[in-house]
């Protein structure tokens, strides 16, 4: 039962901060938005395009590598072995994010004007790229304090990192913000390689007096096979990731360069490109934060219960995670299609933020399912199966990208975000099908929700032209108050809140097979 608490314990508090974090990067975002427009916005999107290759070639599996063989190691009598394993695994870290950070840096002009087609990315890229180093030693450090079961070092330096980002965005944005988008940005990124720097650091300390206390004065030792373990476990996620990463980052090349193609105008391909990515879809995925829990209590479940072969077991969570999912991403879904011009105006300020948004939030179940799904065919030691469907959607994303694009402009693009959530989503599904052989409840996790919900709407919507306040504000929380309330009333017949209890319950008795 300690073993449960300190389970459940750490569950709450990564959830919380998981909340927390999302809710303040998602004020952060607004912030940029009124400051830097559609167009800085976009400008920034792609420079994150590729310092987001740069970062996965800097951390891609040394997280998992540091996890692995600390909790190894840990677990034997013989301290110097794991004190030396981390020295290993440290100095590998610190290798790869200087070589990340020289690339990137000797690249930044090449890649800024030929790949991206702007030179204005260039400074952005160039003070970005003292970042990854510290963003490398960092992923071992949080390795480790997961291998330690300790969750506290790490949600305190992802904390810091965001205050500090936040705190010197809130400084420097309102001046740099009159100095044009290609400063704005730099200024911006700047803040970003700080917080990265001092978040490692403070890290640095916590594991310093946590070695400390564990290894005490021993020499580090690591064991023989030390380099073989690490590249056994680093290669695959290293080279799947950048492999999935670069081909994410061509798409997000592509899509700007095709709009420009449709347009004629690289000002309103930069806008509507950051309309879209930078202001759009974060609102359209702040929603999955609240999932986190979800995932948390029953993933585990399924792994277990796929390892004990306990089919009804791992029918009933597989079930359960696929129900809450779709319920949820419905609602969320259906509410952000209901408000999607207030909430673009209170947000953004930006009525085409709200046309993205009505035309996305549809396919948010698509999402979200693609995400869990993904989740859930990792626990059943599918990883081979996720990358490959990874990559197949990434190569069918840019042909339809290339394709499509050019004639249609931006909606082209939203046909492809359409397309490809929606194949991920039944390919996971038809996967876990196959591998667990339990039943696919088409009416119950798909329809039914669907139903629900067209009924809550038509009822909620009615009070909403008939009661509520004029504005947006009070627009907005009327709908969520009385389409989202009547959703959760229809459901509660269904069983939801018995499902609910259960799930909630799942982490204190263990699962019986029946």
């Amino acid at each position: 039962m300690a073993g449960v608490g300190v389970y459940l314990k750490n569950a709450a508090i990564l959830t919380a901060t998981g909340l927390g974090l999302r809710a303040a990067g998602m004020v952060l975002r607004v912030y940029m938005a009124a400051l830097l427009g559609a167009e800085g916005m976009g400008l920034y999107q792609l420079i994150f395009t590729v310092y987001g290759l740069t970062t996965t070639v800097a951390t891609a599996g040394m997280s998992v590598a540091a996890t692995r063989l600390a909790a190894e190691e840990l677990a034997r009598p013989e301290p110097a072995r794991a004190a030396g394993v981390m020295a290993r695994l440290t100095r590998l870290a610190l290798w790869l994010g200087l070589a990340a950070c020289g690339a990137q840096l000797l690249l930044a002009r090449p890649v800024a004007r030929f790949a991206l087609g702007d030179a204005r990315a260039a400074l952005s890229l160039l003070v970005l790229a003292p970042s990854l180093p510290f963003m490398a030693l960092a992923a071992v450090y949080k390795g480790y304090f997961f291998a330690r079961q300790r969750v506290g070092p790490g949600v305190k330096s992802q904390v810091f990192e965001q205050a500090v980002r936040i705190g010197l965005a809130a400084a420097v944005l309102p001046t740099a913000g009159e100095w044009g988008a290609q400063y704005a940005c730099a200024a911006l990124v700047a803040g970003n390689t700080v917080s990265e720097a001092l978040a490692c650091l403070l890290l640095l300390r916590d594991y310093s007096k946590d070695a400390r206390r564990l290894f005490g004065g021993v020499r580090p030792a690591p064991p023989s096979d030390t380099g073989h373990r690490i590249w056994h476990i680093l290669a695959p996620v290293e080279g799947g990731r950048c492999l999935d990463s670069a081909l994410h980052t061509a798409e997000n090349m592509l899509v700007p360069a095709c709009l420009l193609a449709f347009l004629g105008s690289r000002a309103e391909s930069l806008a509507q490109f950051g309309a879209l990515k930078g202001m759009a879809m974060p609102v359209l995925l702040f929603p999955f934060s609240f999932l986190t829990p979800l995932a948390t209590l029953l993933l585990p479940g399924v792994t277990r219960a796929h390892i004990l072969g306990r089919r009804r077991t791992l029918e009933t969570l597989v079930g359960r995670i696929m129900l809450f999912t779709n319920l949820f991403s419905v609602l969320a879904g259906g509410l952000i299609a209901l408000n999607a011009a207030p909430l673009a105006r209170l947000l953004y300020r930006d009525e085409s933020v709200g046309l993205y948004l009505l035309v996305l939030a549809p396919v948010l179940p698509g999402m979200y399912l693609d995400a869990m799904g993904d989740s859930i065919l990792k626990g059943l030691g599918e990883e081979v199966a996720t990358f490959r469907y990874s990559i197949w959607d990434s190569v069918l994303r840019i042909a339809l990208v290339l394709l499509l694009m050019p004639h249609f402009g931006m909606a082209g693009f939203l046909a492809v975000m359409w397309a490809s959530n929606v194949t991920s989503a039944l390919l996971n599904i038809f996967r876990i099908h196959k591998v667990t052989g339990i039943r696919t409840r088409w009416f119950e996790w798909f329809i039914q929700p669907a139903l629900l919900f067209a009924a809550a709407a038509a009822l909620g919507q009615t009070f909403v032209r008939l009661a509520a306040p004029a504005g947006d504000v009070w627009q907005v929380a009327c709908s969520v108050a009385a389409t989202g309330g009547l959703f959760c009333a229809f459901l509660l017949p269904l069983g939801a809140g018995r499902q609910l209890k259960a799930v909630l319950e799942t982490r204190r008795a263990p699962a019986k097979e029946n």
